[in-house]
């Protein structure tokens, strides 16, 4: 075909495309090399990129073609071999290709078929000769031949499709700049200006000929104009916001979801549902104000500009240009007070909100420990300071958003007095100044809303910097993991499976160390029961053993390498650690998928088969007969229930199915009858390499 043969890449040119497709989007790259046998994902990886894959139904490829891009996708040729096309844009009137030999426009039909072809040519053959049975007339054949492929074709989908994009860790600028926000925000702030030039020209326009007395058709038709332009400028100016609003709100969205599932437990460890909630509600104005109205300061900035402007070519400039310099200072004034008022109000707010949550949580033991006359009492006082506080806000941004512009009205006219008593001024300069006064109190509006809104990003921004910061660590999944495979450092079998020296681990950088000097050897098959009171520091031990927490100082080796060598991605392949009831979760999914999920998925025949063998061996044998789909069953919330020991054992089955070198189980037995702890443990001590269990004594 003259698409894969013009603009196609072979297999082994996949390095060459990524960084020709990335040059030619404009994402910046930082190459480590080539490698003749990269797939996408670790070439992808290599340029500093992410490469998403994507399977899509085959009804539906014009719609990811039309909209795509850039990506990667991979198609069978004609003689059998796979190609791989570049692809920068798409649209309805041709998608953009970047090839070998340049960029080139393709139409999309075009591109549809070569996509389509690998599902599409084999149904096709068949349906041909189904209909060469049938002898239908050539009129309707080819509606019948559509409609067959229609419904043949309807559930079959398409891989080899990959989205190429800016990783979330990468630079927010940057990754603005490749979602074109950096210049929307561009056209968005040219347009305003021109609807400001285009205002005063029109303004200027009629003004100037009704003062002088000359108003006639030509003049009339030329304010028209003017007018009339604002129209598609306006227009302009409001599609470039909705993208803005659109595309920034996704990438900041992505980054603080990324973020969330970054941060490190003890980072939440000190926080409540409660607290966790009123940061998840902060994240969420962060998000609306940073894409939907993060722009208006800069409006603000442009439109007191256009007001100092006019004031300075009006009648007597000096007075008013004082007046409205103290003005914006006075609301500058205005905007902190509600600053700090609006910040004493939201920590009231999410106060309550993680009271509730925390009261409603621990409802019976409130109940039942409290004395009834006593259960409103802390509530009524909270109320009422809450609504003192809330008062107290509204008088601020009363001040600040209403009357701040309407009191400028006042003060502008005012002090062009001096001007209205002079025998010398102008009319047209007195109706300059009059403008610009208007034109100031609209300054100061805009000020005040752009005030307002950065006031509640600053205050919410405090809650939720820790997610965003968190989604920009590159420790969890470094270069270690995205160039090597699992099995890309070798296994010395003489070295111990793990070794700690002279550990010391204190939480939050603060307080006493909770380990300290603390030493440790496990050789294979080596079977560790750790016993100590309660807050010994037992699991904060087996958490430093799986590369949780961070020590301040020592060394914690892996079959004699530590974590930065192997990468955090093998280090949790080789340890499996099952951490403490309330801190491990099942998913509402499949119960095969919450056994295997440290797989590779989908899974191989041999995993189910060995996932199952492993399940009737801790005891969960009469769970599998009595669900009907066995392990396709939906467990979770939304599916089959599992007791407090079936999760337990769950979470051992699915430790003990990843295949570690050792594994860390923190009271994992806690919840299991006598009979059903000793069949358990002897599952966990006859397959597990090396062992570790974290129990009280």
């Amino acid at each position: 075909m003259s698409v894969l043969a013009n603009h196609g890449w072979r297999v082994t040119e996949v390095n060459a495309a990524l960084e020709a497709l990335a040059h030619a989007a404009g994402l910046p790259v930082h190459s480590t090399g080539h490698g003749e046998d990269a797939t996408v994902e670790r070439g992808a990886a290599r340029l500093g990129l992410e490469a998403e894959p994507a399977a899509v139904q085959i009804h539906d490829i014009p719609t990811l073609l039309e909209r795509a891009g850039p990506a990667i996708l991979r198609i069978v040729g004609d003689d059998g071999d796979d190609r791989i096309i570049a692809l920068l844009r798409g649209g309805r009137r041709g998608s953009v290709l970047v090839g070998p030999h340049g960029v080139a426009r393709v139409p999309i039909a075009e591109l549809i078929s070569v996509v389509g072809r690998p599902l599409v040519a084999p149904a096709a053959a068949a349906i041909d000769a189904l209909l060469d049975k049938t002898r239908i007339e050539p009129r309707r054949r080819e509606r019948a031949r559509a409609g067959l492929l229609r419904e043949r074709l309807a559930a079959r989908q398409i891989s080899g499709i990959w989205l190429v994009r800016l990783p979330t860790t990468s630079a927010l600028r940057d990754q603005l700049r490749a979602a074109g926000v950096l210049r929307g925000i561009g056209v968005v702030v040219a347009a305003h200006a021109a609807q400001y030039v285009l205002a005063i020209l029109g303004w200027w326009t009629i003004g100037g000929a009704a003062l002088e007395g000359r108003i006639d058709r030509g003049w009339l038709c030329a304010w028209a104009l003017l007018l009339l332009t604002l129209v598609p400028l306006r227009l302009v100016e409001l599609l470039a916001q909705g993208r803005i609003a659109t595309v920034g709100a996704s990438v900041v969205k992505r980054r603080l979801l990324e973020g969330a599932l970054r941060l490190h437990p003890e980072e939440m460890r000190a926080e409540g549902a409660g607290q966790l909630l009123g940061r998840t509600l902060e994240a969420n104005t962060v998000e609306t104000l940073a894409s939907s109205r993060g722009v208006s300061a800069v409006m603000a900035f442009i439109d007191l500009m256009v007001a100092m402007t006019v004031l300075a070519l009006g009648a007597a400039p000096l007075l008013p240009v004082i007046a409205l310099t103290l003005w914006v200072v006075s609301s500058v004034f205005l905007a902190v007070q509600y600053t700090r008022r609006r910040r004493v109000w939201t920590d009231a707010r999410l106060g309550l909100t993680h009271d509730l949550v925390e009261r409603m949580v621990g409802h019976r033991t409130r109940v039942a420990q409290e004395p009834r006359e006593r259960w409103h009492e802390t509530d009524d006082r909270e109320l009422t300071q809450y609504l003192a506080d809330s008062r107290a806000l509204d008088r601020s941004g009363t001040w600040l958003t209403i009357l701040a512009p309407a009191g400028f009205v006042l003060v502008g006219i005012a002090s062009l007095v001096p001007a209205l008593v002079s025998a010398t001024a102008k009319t047209s300069a007195l109706a300059v100044s009059l403008g610009g006064v208007l034109l100031g109190a609209r300054a100061i509006k805009q000020l005040a809303l752009g005030s307002r809104d950065l006031a509640t990003f600053a205050i919410a921004w405090r809650r939720v910097r820790l997610l965003f910061a968190s989604g920009g660590r590159t420790d969890l999944l470094g270069s270690a993991d995205r160039a090597s495979p699992s099995n890309s450092h070798d296994v010395d079998p003489d070295a111990a499976v793990l070794s700690a020296q002279g550990l010391v681990f204190r939480y939050r950088g603060t307080g006493d160390p909770v380990l300290r000097g603390c030493d440790l050897r496990i050789g294979p098959r080596d079977r560790i029961l750790l016993e100590g009171p309660s807050g010994g520091g037992k699991s904060t031990l087996a958490q430093v053993i799986a590369g949780i927490g961070v020590p301040e100082s020592g060394t914690v080796l892996v079959n004699g390498l530590d974590r930065h060598t192997t990468g955090p991605v093998e280090w949790r392949r080789r340890i499996a650690f099952v951490p403490q009831f309330h801190e491990n979760h099942v998913i509402s999914a499949t119960f095969a998928f919450n056994l295997l999920m440290g797989r590779a998925w989908p899974p191989a025949p041999e995993d189910l088969t060995r996932a199952e063998e492993i399940c009737r061996e801790l005891g969960l044998g009469r769970l599998l007969d009595t669900m009907p789909a066995g392990l396709q069953q939906s467990v979770g919330e939304t599916g089959w229930q599992l007791s407090h020991g079936e999760r337990s054992r769950v979470y051992i089955a699915r430790a003990l199915l990843q295949s570690p070198t050792l594994v860390v189980l923190d009271e994992s037995f806690a919840a299991l009858d006598p009979e059903t702890l000793q069949r358990a443990l002897a599952c966990v001590t006859r397959r597990a390499d090396a062992l570790i269990v974290v129990a009280h004594p």
